[in-house]
């Protein structure tokens, strides 16, 4: 018996017909009689009923039909199986992240990966800029960008979720004498600030947080990393608008949430034929990455 006489035994069944099935089939009709027929010696019963109407199921028929299906399924979901793992047991994953996540959200998923993927390496490049992520997309660099959405992105997008930003302040600053975890961004109006290099996309959002609360902040410094961002500010040499997982647990500063609130939209986006590690990959970001 063989996993083709299955399927060839319930097109049949279902066809009502050797000559409908042998065409859904795409074989010919002797071709699929002859096979039921060794199937039917092989067993030692008729499985259909031939006549001018038709075939039918004989009782054995019958029977024999819902274990030929289960084979037949069995079989399938194996080969899918196979495949899927065939396919996620080699080559690796290319990662495109800003500068400004790649601390924040990703690590923890690239752990949970590395122990279910072992055979599938991560290699990551960073950008500056969500429309670098774009790019990098559209020229086929990347398997999976994560970032803010992108303008000019017009492929698969997954929403991860909001970071929250928040403000570091060094341990001194008056502001953190008040029994309150929360800051007015306008109370920072008149003060230095430590901002982002304008080719940096965080730039904007430090921007676009200051214009809503009515200012635009002077400058003490511009830097390109998150984390310089954090020290300048402990430092005391000015504010700093950072992502919240950005931020050490336990440091010298201290950081509140800015009144308006400060959120960024992150997404993963891939093309419109992604791979199944890139796949795989974006539902392991989405349980695991810290946001």
């Amino acid at each position: 018996m063989t996993l083709r006489q299955f399927e060839y035994v319930i097109a049949v069944a279902e066809e009502g017909s050797f000559t409908e099935a042998a065409r859904r089939l795409g074989v010919t009709q002797p071709a699929l009689s002859h096979q039921i027929r060794d199937l039917e010696q092989s067993l030692r019963a008729v499985l259909f009923e031939r006549g001018a109407g038709g075939a039918g199921l004989t009782a054995a028929g019958a029977a024999f039909l819902g274990h030929a299906a289960a084979a037949v399924a069995s079989a399938r979901q194996a080969d899918s199986a196979a495949r899927a793992a065939g396919l996620l047991a080699g080559g690796e994953l290319r990662l495109a992240t800003l500068q400004s996540v790649t601390l924040g959200i990703v690590p923890a998923a690239i752990t949970v990966w590395r122990r279910a993927h072992p055979l599938v390496p991560v290699r990551l490049e960073e950008y500056t800029h969500a429309e670098l992520l774009a790019e990098a997309m559209n020229r086929g660099g990347a398997d999976v960008a994560v970032g803010p959405p992108s303008s000019t992105w017009r492929g698969p997008v997954r929403t991860l979720g909001h970071e929250e930003f928040l403000i570091v302040l060094p341990s001194d600053d008056p502001l953190l004498s008040r029994d309150s975890d929360v800051v007015a961004l306008g109370e920072l109006a008149d003060r230095p600030w430590v901002l982002y290099a304008r080719e940096v996309g965080l730039s904007l959002v430090v921007d676009g947080a200051c214009a809503t609360a009515g200012f635009t902040p002077r400058v003490a410094a511009r830097i390109h990393y998150t984390d310089t961002a954090v020290e300048l500010a402990v430092a005391g040499l000015g504010p700093a608008l950072v992502p919240g997982n950005m931020i050490p647990q336990r440091f010298a500063g201290h950081a509140r949430r800015p009144d308006p609130p400060v959120l960024r939209e992150l997404a993963a986006f891939t093309r419109p034929d992604p791979s199944p590690a890139a796949l795989a990959f974006i539902e392991v970001l989405a349980e695991h990455g810290t946001l």
